[in-house]
């Protein structure tokens, strides 16, 4: 079931927020076109938080080895990380977001 998170303007643009939403730790990012994306906030090379890097454009990099993983489909860009990190749906319902940590998207 999907859990409230933040309102949609409580993410800032360019920026990632780390939220815990069902015990699944999610890197909520919103880009420089205003849309907002959930990928799991564990780099999968390190135990690092994802939330804690930097946004680039449609990726969300590692702070700590650089590693790019796309905020569409959770696969690595840039190594040293070559496991995809999980990508969450979101709905915006009435201005807030929602998330449902046990349904991730189906990416070819």
């Amino acid at each position: 079931m999907a859990e409230r998170v933040c309102a949609f303007d409580d993410v800032p643009v360019n920026q990632a927020l780390r939220v815990v939403v069902g015990g699944v730790p999610i890197a909520l990012v919103k880009d420089s076109a205003g849309e907002c994306h959930a990928i799991g906030d564990t780099c999968t090379h390190g135990d690092i938080s994802l939330a804690e890097g930097f946004v680039e454009d449609d990726a969300l990099e590692c702070w700590a080895h650089g590693s790019k993983f796309s905020l569409e489909t959770g696969k690595p860009m840039t190594l040293p990380a070559y496991e995809p990190v999980p990508v969450f749906a979101i709905e915006v319902i009435d201005g807030d977001i929602y998330i449902d940590p046990t349904v991730t998207k189906v990416i070819d």
